[in-house]
């Protein structure tokens, strides 16, 4: 079985405890704290896969790392330090995002702009966007690249919407190739 497909099925089994006891909103802020520990210190992840150390050892070390974590979500990462799967940490708490999202009908987006966005912008591409992918919001991370020169590029899934500056000059040069 796929690591994914295998991560999957851990982010299924929280996310019907978490939706059962109505804390999926906070099982999420806890999975994405767990994720950016797991991303910001890759000797974590080296340390839990080493066959050197115990796994009584590994489970302390993760009740030490992650002490104020919900029961939800520290009986997970018990269970993935048991089975020798602590790398799919980070692949569990992508597929519980998902899972949430489709829940309150909510896409990830990013929105890549010349400048930081402001509240009032975010809600309004949200507005806008969201109904186009089916969606009833987006939550919307804003990345500043100064290389689109200007307008808005978004990604929400696998959908790109082009507004850039940068996007219109390279459509207008392949066009005026083929022309």
């Amino acid at each position: 079985m796929s690591n994914i497909a295998v991560a999957k099925r851990y982010a299924i089994a929280l996310f019907e405890i978490a939706k059962e006891h109505n804390q999926l909103e906070s099982v999420e802020v806890e999975l994405r704290i767990v994720k950016t520990v797991f991303e910001e210190n890759k000797e974590l992840g080296i340390l839990l896969q080493s066959p050197r150390i115990s796994v009584e050892k590994k489970k302390d070390i993760v009740k030490e790392a992650f002490s104020s974590a919900s029961p939800y979500v520290m009986n997970t990462l018990m269970l993935l330090v048991d089975r020798h799967r602590a790398n799919q940490v980070t692949a569990l708490v992508d597929a519980y995002i998902e899972l949430a999202n489709a829940e309150r009908g909510i896409a990830e987006a990013k929105v890549y702009s010349v400048r930081p966005l402001d509240e009032a912008e975010k809600a309004a591409l949200s507005a806008s966007f969201a109904k186009k992918v089916g969606k009833s919001s987006l939550r919307i991370e804003n990345i500043t690249d100064p290389g689109i020169l200007g307008g808005l590029k978004l990604r929400i899934g696998n959908r790109i919407f082009d507004g850039s500056l940068k996007g219109k000059l390279e459509r207008l040069e392949r066009e005026l190739i083929r022309n």
